[in-house]
């Protein structure tokens, strides 16, 4: 924290390095940290008629007092206040200052949570108070996240400093503010760091007070105003349209021994008609597993190549990047387009020859992981950048690509359908195209929950199936044993398979492996030389098996709905009926009983992944700590949908009418957390 800011709030150098560690830089920042709940200190409630399992404040004369040594040493006080029922408060810690303050014929006040305990109603470590010398509170009393070292009342007052020092004039015009039926900021701020008793503790908690309303709304404002704004930005920037003559892609669509769908033909006319434009393309191609957006990607990427540019494509894991580069090459070698290939497994002098040809143009399509955005990679003339699974690389990771060239534009694909408050919030600067329908080919996947413990069965399923001439995937979470996590390894699945199929050829694969071993294995497997490949999630995405028609999930319940979603889509690639057996274990939490029951009742991504939102939330969903994604702290997209549309439905009249507000508004949320609605 600034010694300025230091100043302003009245705080030690110690209150201002703690206050860091939450976050909190700015005295704005600390008027938006607001309480994780709050206590009642106004009234006393009598013993008799206080809730189990509410904080409440309950007043007594103290008729007992001991230190225990069962099960531990403990300070026990009994408390009474004539209602005909008494409370324990017990303290694991405490000095001989408590036992003095709480000494019999006192009489306290504790606040705190009651629970049932074995010899009666209980408080644990609550607060205590001289019921002789202080009055009831006049408000709520908030209680703050905080860290060690920060008390509660130290940090109650640094707030109300915050409170009486930051100018908490309204960014929003008085007839706007009216038209929503929201009050002023500085109005809505003070009710919740210091709610009047007549506000109830439920009602503060639920977010629906109109003071929350107007937070919400000031922070989906800013992330609209901000995404509108960094959309004109690119709009107006300059980019070089690439416009193919057709040629390269229409020999390989002729030598394609299949047609684009509808769909697929709908999202690259939308992809081409940007890439044609004086400004950069920011486009995501959507579709479900097996959709097919890989052709897409590379008719596009043939556009570009037609243009005179130079394409790169990047995914996230090497299987991934591996199975693109082996897609390109089978495609592009056969149309005379060079394919360069980087990863960080690569053997120097391979890697120094791919750079090379990447470098001179002599490889106009560079496919690869991370390595693709090293500082020693340099492209002629880069005009196209493709980025697979973009929500798993973070934004330094896809700028840096993106920075290979100048003004490129970016093509980004993803198989976890994004949930339309997603698409209007966190995505709202992309123009989206959707591939909604899947191949003729693709057969419905039946999908079962079965208990572990029917093991044997499903090892019998297994062995049915290869003997029809097809092959499964067994798919294990862990690869070592753990103390903590006694998950079925992939290393033992594969010895428990070859002891109970031995007329099975099994092999396996997994992270650890050498990138040459994993695709030797992976080869053999998509050959048909091996039945059965039992395997970690790296085969969650890009693997291409169309003879595979069985996957088998182990413990099923500790995965997400879009892992098991995508894993799910590595079978039903062929004619052959497909299944996906789920293996639980037992007990199930809730929260794993409720992604089984949706991955088990639906085949749409889409459908998945607006329930996947609603089970995880929208930093969980999109991996937002690896991604960069930006988090909203007090509004939820669920359930504030309607703030958000409003706030989609302002904000270009707003850029359009009022920059002035729009200034004052994004300074005030943007200005202190950088990148965190998604500037």
């Amino acid at each position: 924290m600034l010694p300025v800011h230091q100043k302003q709030l009245k705080i030690t150098e110690t209150s201002a390095k703690k206050l860091e560690k939450l976050n909190l830089n700015t005295p704005w920042d600390v008027v938006l940290h607001l309480p994780l709940r709050y206590e009642d200190e106004t009234h006393i409630m009598p013993i008799a008629d206080a809730p189990v399992g509410v904080p409440c404040q309950v007043e007594g004369t103290v008729t007992h007092q001991e230190v225990t040594f069962k099960p531990r040493k403990q300070l026990v006080v009994q408390i009474a206040d004539g209602s005909g029922s008494v409370l324990h408060l017990r303290f694991i810690h405490f000095y001989a200052s408590h036992q003095k303050q709480m000494a019999v014929g006192k009489r306290i006040r504790a606040v705190g949570e009651i629970k049932h305990g074995f010899h009666g109603d209980e408080m644990i470590h609550p607060k205590i108070r001289d019921a002789d010398h202080t009055g009831l509170a006049e408000s709520l009393t908030p209680v703050y996240p905080t860290v060690n070292g920060l008390n509660q009342p130290t940090l109650r007052r640094i707030v109300q400093t915050a409170l009486d020092t930051v100018p908490l004039h309204d960014t929003l015009p008085d007839e706007l503010l009216g038209r929503l039926n929201l009050p002023h900021l500085a109005e809505s701020l003070r009710l919740l760091h210091s709610p009047p008793p007549s506000f109830t503790i439920h009602q503060l908690s639920d977010g629906t007070l109109p003071a929350w309303q107007r937070l919400k709304f000031d922070e989906l404002l800013a992330q609209q105003l901000s995404m509108r704004l960094a959309r004109q930005k690119r709009v107006n920037g300059n980019a070089n349209p690439l416009i193919g003559n057709g040629k390269l892609s229409g020999k390989l669509l002729n030598a394609l021994p299949f047609a684009l769908t509808a769909a697929q033909q709908r999202v690259l006319a939308e992809i081409r008609t940007d890439m044609a434009q004086t400004h950069p393309m920011h486009r995501l191609l959507q579709g479900d597993v097996g959709s097919g957006k890989t052709i897409v990607a590379a008719l596009a990427a043939l556009t570009a190549v037609e243009a005179g540019c130079q394409v790169a494509v990047m995914a996230p894991t090497e299987i991934l990047a591996e199975q693109h580069y082996t897609k390109f090459k089978q495609w592009f070698e056969s149309l005379g387009l060079a394919v360069a290939w980087l990863s960080g497994s690569q053997r120097k002098k391979e890697k120094e020859t791919n750079k090379a040809a990447i470098s001179d143009g002599l490889a106009p399509i560079a496919v690869g992981t991370h390595a693709l955005f090293q500082d020693d990679v340099a492209f002629q003339n880069l005009g196209l950048v493709i980025v697979d699974e973009q929500h798993r690389f973070g934004v330094a990771q896809r700028l840096a690509l993106k920075n290979k060239g100048s003004d490129v534009h970016q093509l980004m694909m993803s198989a976890t359908p994004i949930p339309r408050t997603l698409a209007m919030s966190f995505f709202a600067d992309l123009d989206v195209s959707v591939i909604d329908e899947l191949p003729p080919n693709r057969t419905p996947i039946k999908t079962r929950l079965v208990n572990s413990l029917r093991r044997a069965e499903v090892e019998g399923f297994v062995l049915n199936t290869c003997r029809k001439g097809q092959q499964a995937y067994w798919v294990c979470p862990l690869i070592e044993e753990s103390e903590t996590l006694q998950l079925q390894t992939a290393v033992d699945t594969l010895a428990e398979l070859q002891t109970a199929l031995p007329e099975l050829s099994i092999g396996l694969v997994h992270g650890r492996m050498k990138p040459s071993e994993k695709a030797e294995v992976m080869a053999e497997f998509a050959a048909g030389r091996l039945n059965v490949l039992v395997a970690t999630t790296v085969i969650e995405v890009g693997v291409d098996v169309p003879n595979a028609s069985l996957m088998v999930i182990e413990h099923a319940e500790r995965m997400g709905l879009a892992q098991l979603h995508q894993l799910r889509g590595r079978v039903g690639r062929g004619a052959a009926a497909s299944a996906c057996v789920l293996l639980f274990s037992e007990p199930l939490s809730e929260l794993a009983k409720a992604r089984l029951k949706v991955i088990y009742e639906h085949t749409d991504g889409f459908e998945i992944a607006r329930q996947d939102l609603n089970i995880r939330g929208p930093g969980e969903f999109l991996g937002a700590r690896q991604s960069g994604v930006p988090m909203l702290r007090f509004a939820n997209l669920e359930e504030d949908l309607q703030l958000l549309e409003k706030a989609r439905e302002i904000a270009p009249k707003l850029i359009e009418e009022r920059p002035d507000i729009v200034e004052k508004h994004l300074d005030r949320w943007l200005s202190s957390r950088e990148g965190y609605l998604g500037v």
